[in-house]
């Protein structure tokens, strides 16, 4: 595609839909800014609901106080609880209870034993109607909440009767749950199901499909009557026993003042598209200076790293460019294949520096070559990756190579070291360090060099790290090189069995050695023994 061609799809397209963009924003914006004056209304209506309820929960209090300590309705409770199937025990105390009822103006008024099971009720009927005695309810009555008797529906409240240091039982009063102190429709579910609901024009059947929705959730929106609400729980008061409230409010008939904020759109549109031409032919102008600015990248990155990568992705679809990024990765596949190229050369230095070691000592020919055998062998079982796998390959190569600045004398004596003899052998390891430090391409396998005869309990050298201070891979090298040791012959002693050098790594596993990698190592030897 061609430069011209794109600047201007470029400046036109993107304004199309910069315009329909706005005016989809704007919508969303005034209906969350509808939908959040709903919430705050709701929650003001909370709010001087629980502050209602708080102040007749402070009375009811006090009257329960005063019916508590009632002396004739505690004589006829302790009849009762003396005599709980004599029917005239009953009768005493339903007429007590009668009797306040009445004279308190409550809707329901019921004593419980100690463990909170109902003995003796009676209810207010429908209005001002008389006070009559029921069958106390089967159900526990809670301390403070919701109770439902039959369809009727109270909120209940209980303290305890005490006559000393003994408790008799509870004394209970109710009062029938309405919806008039709510200023927005509400409904009431129990466990899902709705139980009443002040929603005009909407059967209990529709509110509980429509309230299936919310369970578990705050906020929720429903559709009740074709129209859209908003519904909060009533969270300040707790109706316990599974009860919720939850108030609604009309999300679709709150959207009026939509229309009004819309008609700003079109002013907002004209200064959007002036907006737009300035923003869209920076973008124009970006477009071919990012993707150059992303190969001026890839080059700086070159510097730290020493690798040339390639560009991946088309960074743009102008022809000059794709040609000029497809020249760029030519150049960073070329700088790549020399690269494998010098470092298959440095793999076989390294091969030969170890070759030229082992030729000091016949006894001792391969020994580097056979420990990295060993130890890639062992990092393969332990799920080592790749890369670390080729440090740990050629750190085992290298890892004797001080031995070049140990005497002969030494290094090829037939018998047992002295004390002197080992103290100068044990140098190896800082020397080989000192050797190979002086070359950057050596830096990765300077820790396996120096520190493959670190013991895991602290006592080795040559500075006594304790377990994992010593890394991976010259735990890994220190059991391969032991294995080789103890299996080679010397002219003083013949090779061990592969059988007892594994005894010998197991006894000392978890004090000379790490006891995973001896695992491993051995699962590895018997693995290849079958």
């Amino acid at each position: 595609m061609r430069f011209a061609t794109r600047a201007f799809l470029l400046s036109f397209l993107p304004f199309a839909l910069l315009l329909t963009g706005s005016f989809w924003a704007m919508q969303k914006l005034v209906q969350s800014t509808v939908r959040d004056e709903l919430r705050s209304s709701l929650r003001e209506n909370h709010l001087s609901v629980a502050n209602l309820r708080s102040r007749s929960d402070l009375q009811n209090s006090r009257f329960l106080k005063v019916v508590g300590e009632n002396a004739a309705l505690k004589a006829g409770l302790q009849l009762l609880l003396s005599y709980r199937a004599s029917t005239a025990a009953r009768q005493t105390v339903e007429d007590q209870l009668r009797e306040l009822c009445e004279q308190m103006g409550f809707d329901l008024l019921m004593v419980s034993d100690s463990s909170g099971g109902p003995l003796a009720a009676v209810l207010r009927g429908p209005g001002t109607g008389p006070v009559i005695s029921i069958d106390a309810p089967h159900a526990q009555v809670p301390q403070r909440g919701l109770m439902m008797l039959g369809d009727r529906i109270f909120q209940v409240a209980s303290v305890p009767m005490d006559q000393g240091d003994e408790n008799l039982g509870e004394i209970s009063i109710g009062e029938r749950f309405a919806f008039s102190d709510f200023s927005t429709p509400a409904v009431l579910l129990r466990d899902s199901k709705v139980l009443q609901s002040s929603i005009p024009g909407v059967s209990l059947a529709e509110a509980e499909a429509a309230f299936s929705g919310c369970r578990g959730r705050a906020e929720c929106d429903v559709k009740l009557g074709g129209e859209t609400y908003i519904s909060l729980p009533l969270q300040s008061i707790s109706f316990g026993d599974g009860y919720i409230l939850r108030s609604v409010q009309n999300v679709d008939s709150a959207n009026g003042p939509v229309q009004s904020v819309l008609h700003n759109i079109f002013l907002t549109s004209l200064i959007g598209a002036l907006l737009a031409a300035l923003v869209f032919s920076f973008v124009s102008a970006r477009s071919v200076v990012r993707p150059i600015e992303a190969l001026i990248a890839n080059l700086r990155n070159s510097e730290s790293t020493g690798l040339l990568a390639e560009v991946k992705g088309d960074l743009s679809p102008i022809r000059e460019i794709r040609e000029l990024e497809s020249s760029f990765n030519r150049a960073a596949c070329a700088i790549a294949e020399a690269q494998a190229s010098l470092e298959r050369a440095y793999v076989e230095f390294v091969g030969s520096l170890a070759s030229a070691l082992d030729a000091r000592d016949p006894y001792t020919a391969g020994h580097s070559r056979r420990v990295s055998t060993l130890a890639c062998a062992t990092a393969r079982a332990l799920g080592i990756e790749q890369e670390d796998l080729g440090k740990i390959r050629i750190g085992a190569l290298l890892h004797d190579i001080g031995k070049i600045g140990i005497a002969d004398s030494i290094l090829q004596k037939p018998g047992a070291l002295t004390s002197e003899e080992f103290s100068v052998i044990r140098t190896h390891p800082e020397i080989g360090r000192r050797i190979l430090g002086g070359v950057n391409g050596f830096a990765p396998y300077l820790d396996a060099v120096e520190l493959h005869h670190e013991n895991w309990d602290g006592t080795g050298y040559p500075g006594g790290r304790r377990g994992e201070e010593t890394p991976l891979a010259a735990r890994i090298i220190h059991i391969s090189d032991a294995f080789d040791a103890m299996t080679t012959g010397r002219p003083y002693r013949p090779g061990m069995s592969p059988k007892e050098a594994l005894n010998i790594l197991s006894k000392f596993r978890g004090s000379q050695f790490d006891p995973e990698i001896v695992d491993a190592f051995a699962g590895v030897q018997e693995e290849g023994a079958r």
